[in-house]
């Protein structure tokens, strides 16, 4: 059998029908990044406790603050997206 070339009649692209969009509580990385911040702050205390390596501890101290700090510019961006900054980044809404 010889395949269709694309010139050749009854040979169209079929284009796939898109997806619908994903539901919002799918999309939203405000839980994630909840869980993951906190989940930090409790392996910190877990460390504390047990008494792991000092480089585990902090390991996970610097976890929560880096989530901390990542969620406050994450809310200050959604924020500035939702008063129609120029600068806020796009998707935030």
């Amino acid at each position: 059998m010889a395949d269709k070339s694309k010139e050749e009649p009854g040979n169209e692209l079929v284009a796939a029908p898109t997806p619908p969009p994903l539901p919002r509580a799918l999309t939203d990385p405000v839980p994630v990044v909840i869980v993951g911040t906190l989940a930090f702050l409790v392996a910190f205390v877990v460390m504390l406790i047990v008494g792991a390596p000092a480089m585990w501890t902090w390991s996970c101290l610097a976890g929560f603050g880096l989530g901390f700090v990542g969620y406050g510019v994450f809310r200050w961006q959604r924020s500035a997206a939702r008063r129609g900054s120029r600068t806020a980044q796009e998707g935030l809404l």
